[in-house]
């Protein structure tokens, strides 16, 4: 019997603005924060919440962490598997 596997995750790429701000994070502690924050986001996209807005372009929507003081501002593509970072906080 194969194993059984969980749900599939969704690929996480930044928006130009969002790659700028990775290139100024440094700390180690600040790091491994965002990138708990980007799993929970990638294993499910809906976890945040909309941010309202105009209804034209995609839906944003923000995941903010307060154990581990992260924001992330994101959209998720129509077929719901690429999740697009536009804004991080650390």
């Amino acid at each position: 019997m194969a194993p059984q596997h969980g749900p599939r995750r969704a690929r996480i790429t930044f928006s130009d603005s969002a790659a700028k701000q990775l290139e100024h994070i440094t700390s180690e502690t600040e790091i491994h924060a965002l990138d708990r924050a980007l799993v929970v986001v990638s294993v499910d996209p809906d976890v945040g919440e909309p941010i309202p807005g105009d209804t034209a372009g995609p839906q944003l929507r923000q995941y903010t962490d307060e154990v581990e003081r992260v924001r992330l501002l994101y959209w998720v593509t129509a077929l719901r598997t690429v999740v697009v970072v536009a804004y991080i906080e650390v």
